[in-house]
């Protein structure tokens, strides 16, 4: 068995299926640190994915699977650099994450992001990364960056738009609310919904199944059928980079590092 175990993420790979396991207080936010990790397990896939045919991407966290951004971490970072470093700083930051998701994205694996509780923000934006969603029935889908007067970042906008009708796209995108499984189901989001509780083993469960098919068969039909926006993924950056400069956005990220909230991004 393969195992590595980071500071923020650990992975191992059991019967040909790599599982990785978010773990990082208090909801899984991507900074550095988690980034850093990130980047070590894609070092890593090109060896991993020679003896395995599935990913799955979990969280240990009760709350849910990822909140997304460490906005707290981004929020200090940018006080504590001269303005004119703060935009390179964040451009550097989020062309990291990019090929990170971008990797996972195009992985000759299938993945399966085994989703619970809070799937927000960035956490939203990985497991779309996933060919398929396994959500338990209390997991709830947003995207709160509106709030902040800032988009997705991590390419959230391209692959939803590759995935599902403007409708829904526009919805979760215009007004910040978040979905629930049973919606997200229902507009081609979700796969399946699993009981509370019970999203890693119907995603163990469906990995299982996938062994029993022809690798070369499936790796084919995901390079057709899912193909990586990358003019769209390169625009966005662009896009937050513009508003992130903005008054309005840094007031918007203070009001959230200052609350005394447990979990703040909630609606």
């Amino acid at each position: 068995m393969n195992i590595f175990q980071g500071e923020t993420l650990s992975w191992h790979v059991l019967d040909g299926t790599i599982e990785l396991t978010l773990d990082r207080a208090p909801c899984n936010e991507i900074g550095r640190a988690t980034l850093a990790d990130l980047e070590k397990f894609i070092a890593a896939l090109p060896a991993l994915q020679r003896e395995t045919h599935a990913l799955i991407i979990s969280s240990t966290r009760k709350e849910g699977f990822c909140a997304g951004a460490d906005l707290r971490e981004t929020y200090r970072v940018a006080q504590q650099l001269p303005k004119n470093d703060r935009l390179a700083a964040l451009r550097d930051f989020l062309e990291r994450i990019h090929d990170v998701m971008n990797t996972l994205d195009e992985a000759p694996l299938t993945t399966i992001a085994a989703v619970h509780g809070v799937t927000f923000g960035g956490g939203f934006e990985l497991a779309l990364t996933c060919d398929l969603i396994i959500a338990d029935k209390m997991t709830r889908f947003c995207f709160p960056e509106l709030r902040l007067g800032l988009i997705p970042g991590f390419g959230g906008i391209p692959r939803l738009k590759r995935d599902l009708g403007n409708a829904i796209v526009r919805d979760l995108l215009l007004t910040g609310r978040s979905i629930n499984a049973a919606k997200a189901q229902s507009v081609g989001l979700v796969s399946q919904v699993a009981a509370e509780g019970d999203a890693l083993r119907v995603a163990r469960s469906t990995a299982a199944q996938l062994k029993k098919f022809d690798r070369g068969t499936a790796i084919a039909a995901k390079k057709f059928i899912k193909p990586i926006p990358h003019d769209e993924l390169r625009r966005e950056i662009e896009i937050f980079c513009d508003l992130f400069m903005r008054p309005a956005v840094d007031a918007g990220l203070r009001k959230f590092v200052e609350s005394t909230d447990a979990l703040p991004y909630l609606p």
